[in-house]
């Protein structure tokens, strides 16, 4: 029983670190929104550059005015279904990260009943322990994705003209290929997690509790 006791308290330690590394994934992910707010801001400073452009614009013929916007058209059609995928995959990711939170949260719980016999109030004290890292990891997960849509809301309700939107879709599409790449690589690893977790686990459950676990 002791042994039993020994264990739950390391697993319970060991996914309080793995965690606590997603925690510091989900940081990463803030101040890369950060930093495209800041990015974002500076483009500001686009707008004198950009009103010379256009007075020279005006002197070039016609046909060329066209085929440039022609050519800018299509290019931000480019970058709006691209980044509108990159938000989708990047929307996908964060529910994934949900799910498998939440099957983390049922393994633990069902571990900590199997050992409420031995201490209950240990298992109480892990058991909120647990639930506090993990509601803090999905608040900071729903922030960083609040802050990323304000972000591209207010710079689309700013910048009209051509060029400007140009820029302004390159580098969101820039900061979602960034966001979705530690986005992904955070799903990975807790994916993995799950599943050693669950290899590590089993013999605790029941099969029962293993049927309901891959249900």
């Amino acid at each position: 029983m002791t042994c039993t006791l020994e264990k739950v308290l390391a697993d319970a330690k060991s996914l309080v670190e793995r965690l606590r590394d997603h925690d510091n994934a989900a940081e990463i992910l803030i101040e890369q929104t950060t930093l495209l707010n800041k990015r974002v801001e500076a483009m500001k400073q686009y707008q004198d550059e950009i009103e010379v452009l256009n007075q020279v614009a005006r002197h070039r013929p016609r046909s060329t005015l066209v085929m440039g916007i022609q050519q800018e058209n299509r290019q931000i059609r480019e970058l709006q279904h691209e980044n509108k995928e990159l938000r989708t995959s990047l929307e996908e990711h964060q529910s994934a990260l949900e799910l498998i939170m939440s099957k983390y949260r049922e393994q633990v719980f069902r571990l900590l009943m199997t050992s409420k016999k031995d201490d209950p109030a240990i298992v109480t004290q892990l058991r909120e322990q647990h639930t506090n890292e993990m509601q803090a990891h999905i608040e900071k997960i729903n922030e960083m994705a609040t802050v990323m849509r304000k972000a591209i809301e207010v710079d689309e309700g700013r910048l009209c003209e051509d060029e400007e939107r140009i820029k302004r879709l390159q580098l969101e599409n820039s900061g979602l290929r960034e966001l979705l790449g530690i986005s992904r690589e955070a799903f990975l690893v807790l994916k993995r997690d799950d599943s050693s977790d669950s290899t590590s686990l089993s013999p605790l459950f029941t099969s029962t509790d293993v049927s309901l676990r891959k249900s």
